[in-house]
């Protein structure tokens, strides 16, 4: 059996976008991608990514928001961050870790905009359930989209980037 791929999702607050990525790749990936999530800060679990999630099926409700501190020592094959700030705050990581960036919307700053303009409890949850499905879609291209060619893993067809200079 192949060795699992290990991927560090990462944002700001480890709250929405990184949880439903990591939740959506254990209900879809957990063959192939052992899977993590961080944020550069920890701002709790949103319950609003919790209650779309649960509408697909998928239980993040035990997950917790964590500093990507806890993963420093990790052995790491992948950093994916998942939002524009997490990209441009990257942490310096071990040598050997590859990062990709990959941004999405960030749903509670859409839904604030939208209960500014009198949106209903409803309404806010369309930027959550848009954004959830535009993660579960790039799951779904885990691990080809990281373009890793699995041999026996362990061999990484991919330059080593050990910092974000030189990124995807």
């Amino acid at each position: 059996m192949s060795k699992k791929i290990k991927i560090l999702y990462l944002c700001t607050g480890n709250s929405c976008r990184s949880q439903m990525a990591e939740g959506w790749t254990r209900a879809l990936k957990s063959n192939r991608i052992e899977v993590f999530s961080a944020g550069i800060e920890t701002h709790g679990l949103n319950p609003h990514a919790v209650a779309v999630m649960a509408e697909v099926g998928v239980d993040i409700s035990e997950q917790q928001s964590q500093l990507w501190e806890a993963f420093a020592e990790q052995e790491l094959d992948w950093v994916v961050t998942v939002c524009g700030h997490a990209h441009e705050s990257c942490p310096v990581l071990p040598a050997g870790v590859r990062v990709k960036h990959v941004g999405f919307e960030d749903p509670p700053k859409l839904a604030r905009g939208m209960a500014e303009q009198g949106a209903s409890e409803e309404e806010q949850l369309k930027p959550y359930r848009q954004v959830r499905d535009e993660i579960r879609d790039f799951v779904k291209t885990l691990p080809d989209s990281l373009e890793i060619k699995v041999k026996e893993l362990g061999v990484l067809d991919m330059p080593d980037c050990s910092q974000c200079s030189g990124c995807e």
